[in-house]
């Protein structure tokens, strides 16, 4: 079937009007200043979101110990583990080291620590510090003393018997663990007891030993710490 197109006449108007030619949308091209100003918003967009999230990230990364250590020990890299900390006072980052410290070379802990603490600084001092902190044994029955204790650990010993004097707290306190043979290495698994060997200051060795000699039947307990 053939369609005749019929001239559109305009009222009043005496001629045929002309139709218009059809238009099509066009895509921009990369020249169309409107693509350079969306890439810009999106730029500047992307840029400020990333210094938002880093100016909210306030942790720093800091060493602290990844075991047990006793003064005298001499710790490297090997004996570290970086954590992020968020201080709420910045002036408390000083106390610590921070992954960018250096750490020095000829010092060694003058007290212990214990896993999972952050080094402090100290804890560390020269090789003649701590000088007067003396090895002292004690032997404990095998049901006073948890089986984690270990070299490294740090424990507080009671004491209790009778003429023990009357205490609120532990007869040594906070004593680092220097060497701890295991059962099967010592005499305890024949008599039921093991043997520790504490590090701690001279003078807290003296007064526990004379305290121990006056006391009857006395009884040692161990208390690990952490």
């Amino acid at each position: 079937m053939r369609v005749t197109r019929r001239p559109v006449q305009r009222p009043g108007i005496g001629g045929v009007a002309p139709v218009p030619p059809a238009t099509r949308a066009s895509r921009p091209g990369w020249r169309d200043p409107r693509l350079w100003v969306g890439v810009l918003i999106v730029t500047v967009s992307v840029v400020a979101g990333a210094r938002l999230l880093a100016a909210a990230d306030d942790t720093v990364s800091v060493w602290a110990v990844a075991a047990d250590a006793g003064p005298g020990a001499e710790l490297d890299a090997g004996d570290l583990v970086a954590h992020r900390v968020r201080f709420a006072d910045a002036a408390d980052l000083g106390r610590y080291f921070s992954l960018e410290d250096e750490l020095p070379a000829d010092l060694r802990l003058v007290r212990g620590v214990t896993a999972g603490e952050l080094l402090p600084r100290a804890a560390l001092g020269a090789a003649d510090d701590g000088a007067d902190t003396v090895e002292l044994p004690v032997t404990v029955d095998t049901e006073l003393v948890p089986p984690s204790v270990r070299a490294g650990s740090v424990v507080d010993v009671y004491l209790v018997g009778r003429g023990a004097r009357d205490r609120s707290g532990p007869a040594l306190a906070a004593a680092t663990v220097v060497d701890a043979p295991g059962m099967d290495t010592t005499f305890g698994s024949a008599t039921g007891h093991r043997q520790l060997v504490l590090a701690v200051p001279e003078a807290d060795a003296t007064a526990f030993l004379d305290e121990l000699g006056r006391t009857e039947a006395p009884v040692l307990t161990v208390v690990r710490r952490g």
